[in-house]
């Protein structure tokens, strides 16, 4: 058995390559079409104009399917390891809750593209990327929180380490976006997708696509510290039948609660 076929470890290892190949190709597209410029452009500028606009799309939304599932199953790992930790528990649940709406956010960059309805697309990434920071924080404070008993101290650290560069790119981001769209360097700079070296400006477009990649993959990172965890968790379904046919049931076999025909456990 290879190393990704061990419990649930698939599930980070699709999210991160899928989420990857979703950038490299969009790119791709866009450089072979002279689209954009080569030299590192917005993640969202590659998915601006079709055909890589199409691509874009489809392949985030399902790395935020992914991301969702990810999230879920991280979240019932913890919580089956701390049944009786109230603090731990509370914490899990604020870090789901955190993650599914770093997930509804990619959905929205992906459908939402920058040039044409900026500022959902901006909404969007605050959700990815901002929220998606606090969920880090979380998931970082719980492996503290779970160690030495669950957690080793060296994933944390790793987890630290991932956050501290997230953060570090956030905040490098914003800066140089305030800056670049401050006004001083010309208006309408969200449509412009070319840009020449020697222009005004190009230092603190180019400290802002730097540091979108870098925030990027900061996430996937972090995501692929889940490997090693998912390896020792796996997924059963159990089916309940509650009657022999498909038909309405007599009312002496309804029960006073409804129960689900299908239910999942973990």
């Amino acid at each position: 058995m290879w190393w990704f076929q061990q419990g649930l470890s698939f599930l980070p290892v699709a999210l991160v390559v899928w989420s990857a190949a979703s950038f490299v190709f969009s790119y791709i597209t866009a450089i072979v079409l002279h689209h954009v410029d080569p030299l590192v452009p917005y993640i969202s500028d590659t998915g601006t104009i079709p055909p890589e606009r199409c691509l874009f799309g489809i392949m985030l939304n399902i790395s935020a399917f992914l991301g969702m599932a990810t999230m879920y199953v991280r979240y019932k790992q913890v919580y089956a390891l701390n049944p009786e930790k109230s603090k731990i528990i509370k914490l899990n649940k604020f870090g789901l809750s955190l993650g599914l709406m770093s997930c509804f956010g990619l959905c929205i960059i992906a459908n939402f593209q920058k040039c044409i309805l900026y500022y959902i697309h901006v909404v969007g990434a605050c959700l990815t990327f901002g929220v998606g920071a606090i969920y880090m924080l979380v998931q970082t404070v719980l492996s503290y929180l779970m160690q030495p008993e669950v957690h080793s101290k060296d994933i944390f650290w790793i987890r630290l380490t991932t956050l501290l560069w997230c953060c570090s790119s956030i905040v490098s981001m914003f800066i140089s976006s305030v800056v670049l769209y401050s006004g001083l360097y010309g208006t309408n700079l969200v449509q412009k997708l070319h840009w020449d070296p020697q222009e005004k400006g190009y230092t603190a477009h180019l400290i802002s696509t730097v540091s979108e990649w870098s925030l990027a993959f900061s996430f996937l990172s972090f995501f692929l510290t889940y490997i090693r965890d998912f390896q020792k968790i796996s997924l059963h379904t159990v089916v309940s039948l509650h009657g022999q046919t498909l038909y309405n049931t007599p009312q002496s076999f309804v029960t006073d609660e409804q129960t689900l025909l299908i239910a999942g456990s973990i």
